[in-house]
């Protein structure tokens, strides 16, 4: 069994472990009320973004996702946070160190004494979580699980949907599509921007994500016999109309957007079999992208 394979099935328990953590690290957390900035690179800052959504959209402060490479801190932030699976990436890190002294740094990573966890204070380290795939599954859900524990969320019910998820496997036979189409609403919109990236990295398939609303604005155009258009959560019911008049398949459950993403690490994992990939070790791919 490949890293990736035993790294998806493991979610479900580490999520309980996010949670429990959650209760006993809030010193390791930005303050519920401060404006914070978060930022990440790749599965990171989709995290990044899921994140943010919730965090504000439940009240407790105004929350942006950044790239760090591309956005500076020109609000009035009092708290940043870095999200990092291996602590080494170079823009993560020139990042939080590039940061006012009178901001509050926090930083979140697979593991201790990397250059992003040296950045902050009082990290919160997931080694638990931590992978040997080049390929991110479990560290940014558990990552996420945890921040929506944070904000009081009860995870432990999503924990016991994802094990019923891999318990029935991958919902598709693998080569049936070779377009894939992710669509969400809210924090889901993030996550559908996650998916889309499993799929490319493990299987080099043409992959898409949009706001579920943005996908009648063009792109249901390109949708064919062998598009599979998978929804992360709830989306407005006439998007999914007008994608049926189509030739796309439509796959949607309606269950929480974290769940249904492990339902998506199922299928990359049979589509890259099939393509003969290593879901290990996609092409050009390293686990962290260190600049000279």
């Amino acid at each position: 069994m490949s890293s990736y394979a035993q790294e998806v099935r493991s979610q479900p328990e580490l999520w309980r472990q996010a949670s429990a953590l959650a209760t006993t690290a809030t010193h390791h957390l930005p303050p519920h009320g401060a404006r914070l900035a978060v930022a990440g690179c790749g599965t990171s800052l989709f995290i990044a973004d899921a994140f943010a959504q919730l965090r504000e959209g439940r009240g407790h402060g105004e929350t942006d996702a950044l790239v760090p490479t591309a956005d500076r801190v020109t609000r009035a932030y009092e708290a940043v946070l870095a999200l990092s699976r291996s602590g080494t990436t170079t823009e993560v890190t020139n990042w939080l160190e590039a940061q006012a002294p009178a901001l509050d740094r926090y930083a979140l990573v697979g593991v201790a004494g990397t250059p992003v966890a040296r950045a902050a204070p009082n990290p919160l380290v997931l080694d638990f979580a931590d992978e040997r795939s080049i390929v991110q599954t479990r560290f940014a859900t558990s990552t996420l699980a945890l921040l929506r524990a944070s904000l009081g969320e009860d995870v432990l019910p999503l924990a016991d949907g994802a094990e019923a998820v891999l318990a029935k496997g991958a919902p598709f036979d693998a080569g049936r599509f070779d377009h894939f189409v992710f669509l969400g609403e809210g924090f889901a919109s993030a996550l559908s921007q996650e998916a889309a990236l499993k799929m490319r990295e493990t299987t080099g398939a043409w992959t898409e994500a949009y706001l579920a609303s943005e996908y009648r604005h063009g792109p249901v155009s390109a949708a064919t016999s062998r598009t599979l258009v998978w929804v992360l959560g709830q989306v407005p019911a006439h998007v999914l109309d007008h994608v049926r008049e189509s030739d796309a398949t439509v796959w949607t459950t309606g269950e929480d957007p974290m769940v249904e993403l492990v339902r998506v690490h199922l299928q990359a994992e049979v589509e890259a079999a099939h393509r003969g990939r290593d879901v290990d070790n996609p092409p050009l791919l390293s686990r962290s992208v260190i600049l000279s």
